[in-house]
């Protein structure tokens, strides 16, 4: 766990702790973590918190230190999982689709397959670990207080945040940009600039993940209540002397179907904060009647205000890469190095796990035969999908494979599309619209992106991962060979990177939007046109910050419960 466990709660309770990691590998949080089936048919908080991801747990562990708190999560735990806690099971976190996942998949009308978190700790239980900050510029354009911000910056990085060790495939990409002109070099460094640098990791030294979870040992252990397994059903809202609903209460069910209602005590300075995500946060806000209003009347739900930007803005970085087989081993590594460019295109890379297998449920077997045709090319293999392909899979799911992928991702991005619902339970995902490359800028930033990445494969500091036969030509067939989306292949795919990356694009997990400041919250983050009710986490960004948003959503979480207490007690926060 992080260093601050040994000052940030009490001897007793590390005790507990101590027994319970060591022989059930639980979370320490024995004393205010519990599964929903414990909760009380009734309680009531002065803040209630739905959506323990990245945002949330560090919301609520701030809000803790002046105030009663509860935060519900719709998964279970963090810990004890080695798919989630070891940097080598990646993949197989990301492929695990059973429902006690801590991934639930989707797949956009765009034909990408995508996942949302449902884990305590959110995104960060299942992303790259990519740690980074946004830049000064985009903090600016937020509006954002820059000395709180670095401030609540470093309070998170003081618990999950690492310098990798960077070694021989990740060495060569860096190289290999600065070689083909991604300047300068930055060195490790946190701070968003233009050139190459290495980044940040929740992974430490170990190859241990280290998620926002973690950050739930900042919180007053006598002020914080989680509930796991706890699906939010519906906010509700009253009207007292005034034409504008307040929400008051939420009633969620735990995982055996019982209700439990929690009530805001009657204060004004209490509130419910979604925090469930750029999918749950809207959609949340729909079910409990908040959104357009022809929607809300198709799904035969209360009306509480008509507001027809509720799940528009929904944004996604479109992820491009090249997979690139190794002639010589290669280390299992995620991001670390990240060449940002001038023309706004990230170039990031991953080696030895099998991380292209996390966007493509077939991926693992076709690059079972592609990789083996490559080292084997007289070996007679099955084709892809095949019981004789399938059974060649896990191997390369679940250990190291000797390859790696170069990837680009564009700023922003400048397309966005919408979210829709499809039920009214809110188990089932929304229906979600990316519309990737619908701007034409952001098709233009792809394929110089994917032309960086071909001249780093063809830089003499790369030259010792590559096999020496194999043409980039023959690389672009290989990746037009993997399933890695629903959409279809054309002829053209081969000859234009436009065509390639239209037909080859998958998500890297950034997707935004749905809940944006003017358009369905204030500058303070409050839903417009209710009391009491506040988003804060990534559904609210119109852009997605830096080239990877974990860090930046962490600090909003811990930045806003700061902003929060300040309003509270406004001598001074704690």
């Amino acid at each position: 766990m992080g260093s601050g466990l040994w000052k940030s709660i009490g001897v007793s309770v590390f005790s507990v702790f101590l027994f319970q990691f060591c022989y059930s590998e639980k979370a320490p949080y024995s004393t205010f973590a519990h599964d929903a089936t414990l909760a009380p048919a009734n309680a009531v908080y002065d803040y209630i918190i739905i959506g323990g991801g990245t945002s949330g747990c560090a919301l609520a562990a701030t809000l803790s230190q002046a105030s009663k708190v509860l935060l519900l999560e719709r998964g279970g735990l963090p810990y004890g999982n080695p798919n989630i806690t070891n940097i080598g099971s990646f993949s197989a976190n990301l492929a695990d689709t059973s429902p006690s996942s801590p991934t639930q998949p989707f797949v956009s009308t765009d034909g990408v397959p995508n996942a949302r978190a449902r884990v305590l700790g959110g995104g960060s239980a299942l992303n790259a670990g990519f740690y980074t900050r946004a830049s000064t510029t985009y903090v600016n354009r937020m509006g954002w207080d820059q000395k709180l911000v670095n401030e609540s910056y470093e309070w998170v990085e003081k618990m999950v945040a690492f310098e990798p060790p960077i070694l021989e495939w990740q060495s060569a990409v860096r190289n290999g940009l600065l070689e083909v002109g991604v300047c300068p070099y930055n060195g490790f460094t946190y701070d968003h600039m233009y050139g190459t640098k290495v980044g940040g990791s929740i992974f430490d030294r170990d190859g241990h993940r280290h998620t926002a979870a973690d950050l739930l040992e900042y919180a007053d252990p006598g002020n914080i209540t989680v509930y796991l397994n706890a699906t939010v059903h519906r906010i509700f809202f009253g009207i007292e002397g005034s034409a504008r609903p307040k929400a008051h209460a939420v009633v969620f069910r735990d995982g055996n179907g019982k209700r439990h209602a929690a009530y805001l005590k009657r204060d004004s300075m209490n509130e419910i904060i979604l925090s469930a995500g750029a999918l749950g946060s809207p959609q949340m806000l729909m079910l409990s009647g908040i959104g357009p209003i022809g929607q809300l009347r198709a799904h035969q739900i209360r009306v509480v205000l008509d507001n027809p930007m509720v799940g528009q803005g929904m944004a996604d970085n479109p992820m491009n890469a090249l997979i690139i087989p190794s002639p010589r081993p290669v280390e299992i590594s995620l991001i670390q190095v990240v060449g940002i460019t001038q023309f706004n295109s990230y170039i990031e890379a991953a080696s030895g796990a099998s991380f292209g297998y996390a966007v493509a449920p077939r991926l693992a077997e076709e690059l079972a035969v592609l990789l083996k045709q490559t080292a084997l090319p007289s070996t007679v293999l099955p084709t892809p999908g095949t019981p004789e392909a399938i059974a060649e899979a896990p191997a390369y799911r679940n250990s190291s494979i000797q390859a790696g992928v170069i990837l680009e991702k564009i700023m922003g991005p400048l397309s966005t599309g919408h979210l829709e619902l499809q039920t009214r339970d809110p188990r089932d995902n929304p229906q979600v619209t990316f519309n990737y490359f619908k701007d034409p800028q952001d098709l233009q930033r792809c394929v110089q992106g994917m032309n960086t990445i071909i001249k780093v494969i063809e830089s003499k500091s790369f030259s010792r991962f590559r096999f020496p036969n194999m043409t980039v030509q023959a690389l672009i067939n290989m990746m037009l060979d993997v399933q890695v989306n629903l959409r279809p292949r054309h002829r053209t795919d081969s000859l234009s990177l436009e065509q390639f990356c239209i037909d080859t694009v998958m998500t890297i997990w950034h997707y935004h939007g749905g809940c944006q400041v003017d358009r369905v919250v204030d500058h303070d983050y409050k839903v417009l046109g209710v009391d009491a009710l506040r988003v804060i986490d990534g559904s609210t960004f119109y852009h997605s910050p830096g080239t990877n948003p974990q860090a930046t959503v962490m600090m909003l979480g811990r930045y806003m419960g700061q902003r929060i207490l300040s309003e509270r007690c406004p001598k001074g926060r704690k």
